[in-house]
């Protein structure tokens, strides 16, 4: 077991133990008429300085076009959110399951276009040769752990949506655009995980 393994699990699990109200979620802006669940792989790197492995989806989706995103879709009949979420990161990124130790699931952010996404952690061995999909994945990323669980990282912004102001997270990483429920998810995870403890233990 490697010592980011192990600091990583016994953290997730720490912050797990007590429930957030604040949590960020666009749950009030959801289409009703409109639900599917689904499930995304937050990939860490098990290096000294650990990353989270990032999509760019292509211009041509018909959801979220052009955006940053974890890997990950909705479920197939039958799947839950852990065999959802390593499917599609074989599928998006030849991201082999086997190479994925498991830590567990964190909290469900349901989207504005009526998404209820369960995010699965997971460690990844570095440096895996990943190979994006032409039709699911634009380009792939790694940005370091460190750098997204910093809050002053973050900006925060506004835009109207469906009748209201809808607040969003949003930072650039060597000219990737992090925001939305992407952003929000990471932001929702850094609250449960003490990532000073984690880097520094």
């Amino acid at each position: 077991m490697s010592q980011l393994f192990g600091r990583l699990s016994g953290l997730f699990e720490q912050g797990h133990r007590m429930p957030i109200a604040d949590l960020l979620d666009d749950r009030r802006f959801a289409n009703a008429e409109r639900t599917a669940e689904a499930a995304v792989l937050i990939a860490v790197t098990d290096r000294t300085k650990p990353g989270i492995i990032l999509t760019q989806r292509p211009t041509s989706m018909r959801d979220h076009p052009g955006q940053v995103a974890f890997p990950g879709g909705k479920l197939d009949e039958g799947e839950d959110a852990v065999a959802a979420a390593l499917r599609e990161a074989e599928e998006e990124l030849a991201l082999s399951r086997k190479h994925v130790r498991l830590i567990g699931t964190s909290d469900r952010y349901k989207t504005g276009t009526g998404f209820d996404i369960t995010p699965v952690l997971g460690v990844i061995p570095p440096d895996l040769p990943l190979v994006a999909h032409p039709r699911e994945v634009e380009s792939w990323f790694e940005v370091p752990l460190d750098h997204v669980f910093n809050r002053d990282n973050w900006s925060q912004n506004e835009a109207f949506w469906r009748g209201e102001m809808r607040q969003y997270l949003e930072m650039d990483y060597q000219g990737f655009r992090i925001w939305g429920v992407t952003a929000a998810i990471i932001f929702n995870l850094s609250r449960r995980i003490d990532a000073k403890e984690l880097l520094d233990g």
